[in-house]
């Protein structure tokens, strides 16, 4: 008989402290729950708006039947009851740049923010937005983001709003330091990733959250790709085809060096970008996704030298987020802790390390048990970072290379394909577990080779059983003991792990972080967001920062109400 699966909505509906501690009447003597703004970032030096939010529920707050009735609404319209914005509004300030009080008198950025998650949850494009503000269905909305006496922004503000924040993400250019073996590389942090924090801040105001999730937090990263809005022209585009170039001294030409047809840029039409090029969307780049990080694992790729491409997938040409995600185990439910967004074909590596060095410094109490990834993060600096900085397991699925495939040399090397150490005769070694005061996984041979255990890989030159193995003699009373640390001992670190692979820990550890990912996957595909509503890496970028905010604060208002439904229903 096959396992009846419990949905995590069954999981949390029979966890009595998460309904006894998340409902609306539970929480309600905390309502409205406040947004906070770091110390560090001043009052908005603007004094006048032309909308002004205030949160509207205040009254209602004091009687409780009416806090009752919030159960029945949708996600974003609870959303807009549990939390007061009002403290996003310096946040926001401080993102668009704004340093003095003078000059035009702005749109409230606490309603610019409001309207535009008003636009993602509901699907709209920007126009069928601003349209349905002046339908009278709407009023409250617009009410309630702090619009009045029909004064609206125009698409061009929406635009300048967005691109404004995506831009000064990082226009400071402040780094933080990744090492990528004896090389240093710098990557610029994003101050967008202050939106996430302060969405986080307000989640954890409630006990939503439960707390072995951050004491021993198992951290998610993925790579998500979003197609640009402009369309694929030219698969080889490059930075150089956005240089200017004249008819006398066309641009170097990348595809014509992969031998495809590319462009001459020999005409005006290509003077100051490549015709071929899409000059909404510069920064997009083309890549081949397959859904799979095991390059030449499929099965259904062909062995024809005739130029193609005959690996399954399809072509892809955009941006790629690159979130870090919390699952909370017990509760069954994931959020962004913080993210970062490159062209598709960035590495993913690289870009997450920096993330994952960022989390002591943005949340400071988070105590991180594991990082758990796909092969995509299977790279030295991503996998040092989680051993050396963060001191955290490292669960990362194995990076192929075709040296694996070499069974003759595992022995040689002293380890198998997934990690597990191989002695010189062809046997694995046992897990011990891993010593987290010491941090290295100790494994023992047990002297498998005189209990009549075949070795994973019968050595042609060998006598089994080996009969000159030093470990056998009573001196050694496990046999052979090997203690790994961060790397093998020909200084390989692709394939360590500090729990072994393909263990019912590790597939635990593994699957939950997958769910966690897979499921913010499926909600910004519902968002419409596998190709971008916007032009530009810019506005690009700031949506996927504040649908990832939306992400975070609708996943708080649905358990709330989950946990209020399910305590009427014990009650009744």
């Amino acid at each position: 008989m096959g396992v009846t699966k419990t949905s995590s909505e069954q999981t949390r509906a029979e966890n009595g402290p998460f309904i006894s501690q998340c409902n609306l009447l539970s929480l309600q003597e905390g309502l409205p729950l406040k947004w906070t703004a770091p110390p560090e970032i001043p009052s908005s030096p603007k004094k006048s708006y032309r909308s002004a939010y205030v949160y509207p529920w205040q009254v209602d707050l004091t009687d409780p039947a009416q806090v009752l009735t919030w159960s029945n609404l949708s996600d974003f319209d609870l959303l807009l009851r549990l939390v007061d914005f009002s403290g996003l509004r310096p946040v926001l300030a401080h993102l668009l740049g704004w340093r003095s009080g003078r000059g035009w008198e702005p749109f409230d950025p606490v309603s610019f923010f409001l309207l535009v998650t008003w636009q993602i949850t509901n699907k709209w494009t920007r126009s069928q937005t601003l349209k349905n503000m002046g339908d009278s269905r709407y009023a409250d909305y617009v009410a309630w983001f702090g619009f009045r006496n029909g004064v609206y922004p125009t698409e061009g503000g929406v635009r300048h709003f967005l691109t404004t924040l995506g831009h000064n993400s990082d226009a400071s250019n402040e780094t933080i330091s990744v090492e990528k073996g004896e090389e240093i590389v710098e990557i610029v942090m994003q101050k967008l990733n202050m939106l996430l924090v302060g969405a986080v801040g307000v989640l954890r105001q409630t006990p939503i959250l439960s707390s072995q999730a951050w004491e021993k937090a198992l951290i998610c990263p993925d790579g998500q790709i979003h197609d640009a809005a402009s369309s694929l022209r030219c698969i080889s585009v490059t930075e150089a085809c956005y240089q200017p170039c004249t008819p006398e001294k066309p641009r170097p030409c990348h595809a014509k060096e992969k031998e495809r047809r590319g462009c001459d840029c020999d005409t005006l039409a290509c003077g100051l970008v490549c015709r071929k090029a899409t000059p909404r969307d510069p920064e997009a780049r083309f890549i081949w996704y397959t859904g799979s990080n095991q390059p030449g694992e499929s099965p259904n790729i062909s062995t024809k030298k005739d130029g193609k491409n005959h690996e399954d997938g399809e072509a892809r040409y955009g941006y790629r987020s690159l979130p870090l995600r919390l699952a909370d185990p017990e509760r069954r439910f994931s959020f962004t802790l913080l993210d970062d967004v490159r062209p598709a074909n960035g590495h993913e590596d690289i870009h997450s390390a920096a993330l994952l060095l960022q989390l002591k410094d943005q949340y400071p109490d988070l105590q991180v048990n594991a990082v758990a990834g796909d092969a995509g993060f299977g790279f030295d600096a991503f996998l040092h970072t989680i051993y050396a900085h963060l001191h955290a397991l490292r669960v990362v699925d194995r990076r192929c290379h075709q040296t694996d495939r070499n069974k003759e040399q595992w022995a040689t090397r002293g380890y198998n394909d997934y990690g597990r150490p191989v002695c010189q005769f062809g046997y694995t070694l046992n897990s011990y577990g891993f010593d987290r005061e010491r941090q290295r996984h100790k494994w023992c041979c047990d002297k498998t080779c005189l209990h009549g255990k075949d070795p994973c890989i019968k050595l042609s030159q060998v006598t089994y059983p080996p009969p000159e193995c030093p470990y056998q003699t009573d001196e050694h009373q496990h046999g052979r003991i090997l203690n790994v640390a961060e790397a093998f001992a020909d200084a390989s670190t692709r394939l360590v792990r500090d729990i072994p692979m393909g263990s019912p820990t590790w597939k635990a550890l593994y699957h939950r972080a997958r769910n966690a990912v897979e499921g913010r996957n499926a909600t910004f595909e519902n968002w419409n967001f596998k190709r971008m509503s916007v032009f530009g890496f810019a506005r690009s970028k700031a949506m996927l920062f504040l649908a990832d905010v939306l992400d975070t604060l609708s996943t708080l208002a649905r358990l709330v109400r989950e946990a209020t439904l399910a305590s009427l229903s014990v009650a009744t």
